[in-house]
């Protein structure tokens, strides 16, 4: 993951800004012992360049390309993931300083287990069921997260309710195993 965000960073001449979710922010942030072979960006920008920058990193960096298939890592635009409405307020940089031009942001722990939900996926909830255990969740602010900020936002609410409530009995058996 390091080589890809050093050509990246080498590739652009203006601060750039990538917000990051997924599997990458779960492992490389929050330490989850997983390869990942994507890094999903929701969002890229570069001031007023923004559009032609997004292309350059895509075409440098996105699945099929040269730095791809050199590395076996590439960079995904992510089109549509439910995010609480306040998340980039607690978006938190990655490796600060580390890159001349290239900044890294990533989803808070809480933001990034709820841009799962829709999906629910096998691997979406060994995510959910990490950082809960790991992270340590407070259910009470994922569940208010929830409630105030994404529940609105998504399509059908009430099989997402049920989802959220999976989710915590999953992260509160897991817990009280470990407690034991």
């Amino acid at each position: 993951m390091a080589l890809v965000s050093l050509h990246v960073d080498q590739a652009v001449d203006i601060p750039t800004r990538l917000d990051c979710i997924g599997e990458f922010v779960v492992t490389t942030v929050y330490g989850m012992g997983r390869h990942t072979g994507d890094i999903d960006v929701l969002d890229i920008s570069a001031g007023p360049t923004t559009a032609a920058v997004r292309e350059q990193l895509l075409a440098l960096g996105g699945v099929g390309s040269p730095l791809h298939h050199k590395l076996g890592v590439y960079l995904e635009q992510v089109g549509i993931a439910p995010l609480p409405y306040e998340y980039e307020g607690r978006l938190h940089e990655i490796f600060p300083g580390c890159y001349r031009h290239l900044i890294l942001m990533a989803a808070d722990p809480y933001d990034l287990a709820l841009s799962k939900i829709e999906r629910n996926s096998l691997r979406d909830r060994q995510d959910v069921l990490y950082l809960g255990v790991h992270v340590p969740f407070d259910i009470d602010v994922l569940r208010e997260r929830y409630q105030t900020e994404l529940r609105f936002l998504l399509g059908v609410p009430k099989r997402e309710d049920l989802t959220l409530e999976l989710w915590i009995e999953m992260i509160r058996e897991a817990k009280s195993a470990a407690a034991r």
